[in-house]
């Protein structure tokens, strides 16, 4: 159901772009309702509307009938929260969010393979840790950029999903009492993504109960502008094979910079052999 859920969603995507006639910096579709295409639990959908609406990226929002889909589309602007996040020396990548709804199915992906807790690295405004936090996952959400993460703290009374201002490679992940947790990794391989994922793997490495325990999401690309893994796995195969991780499921969603793109962002769940 899960990977049926993420490929209509990527359909829903394409129809998207088609039709849309704005000019927003970047915009994003969740549907109104559950449906056949979309059997997401009314109250899951419901918080992800109150998430987008209450998010001070978003600055509209419309109802529109995109395929067979009654959607609500929002329009927003990310410049100065990308422009802020661009200044700390330590940071891997701007803030460029994936889709809330790719968020929710990503959280979903993780709960359907038993984790218990989401770790939610490079946040940028907390979407992946608060749609953790709708299945009913403990969540944490750790982001270098303090603006992003006042931006957070908006959103928390609605679900709190522990945003940290911290470097994530720093960060005293013990001090969590982790039991099964699942990292999402925010950056490119190719854009810093291996340097922090690198340290942060060290880190968890290190602490006896989660070495085996640990699950990890990379997002991917396979855009030409980049230079491929000799690996593959989307820019991550050298850093899976060199920490002796598996990767067990792969699922392509719409982020904001593949709106227009052919190829949706690839998300690799990876766990140790």
């Amino acid at each position: 159901m899960i990977k049926e859920i993420a490929k209509n969603l990527v359909e829903l995507k394409k129809e998207f772009t088609k039709i849309y006639a704005g000019n927003s910096q970047i915009q994003e579709i969740i549907p109104k309702s559950k449906s056949e295409l979309f059997p997401i639990k009314e109250n899951d959908l419901q918080m992800l509307h109150e998430f987008a609406a209450k998010n001070p990226i978003y600055y509209d929002s419309f109802e529109k009938k995109i395929g067979k889909t009654d959607c609500i589309v929002y329009e927003g602007d990310i410049n100065k929260y990308w422009l802020n996040s661009i200044q700390h020396s330590s940071s891997r990548a701007p803030f460029s969010p994936t889709w809330i709804m790719s968020g929710y199915v990503g959280a979903l992906l993780a709960k359907d393979l038993g984790y218990s807790e989401v770790i939610d690295i490079g946040s940028g405004d907390g979407r992946i840790a608060f749609c953790a936090k709708v299945l009913d996952l403990e969540s944490y959400s750790i982001e270098i950029d303090n603006m992003l993460v006042e931006l957070q703290k908006t959103l928390i009374p609605i679900l709190d999903f522990h945003p940290f201002c911290t470097d994530a490679i720093l960060f005293d992940y013990s001090s969590l009492n982790l039991q099964k947790p699942i990292f999402f990794i925010g950056g490119l391989a190719q854009m810093g993504g291996i340097a922090l994922s690198s340290g942060i793997l060290e880190k968890i490495n290190s602490i006896s109960n989660l070495k085996n325990n640990t699950g990890w999401v990379f997002a991917g690309t396979y855009s030409k502008k980049y230079a491929p893994d000799p690996k593959n796995e989307a820019g991550w195969g050298t850093l899976i094979e060199k920490n002796n991780l598996n990767p067990v499921e792969t699922i392509s969603m719409p982020t904001a910079w593949t709106l227009h793109e052919t190829e949706e962002t690839p998300y690799i769940f990876a766990q140790p052999h």
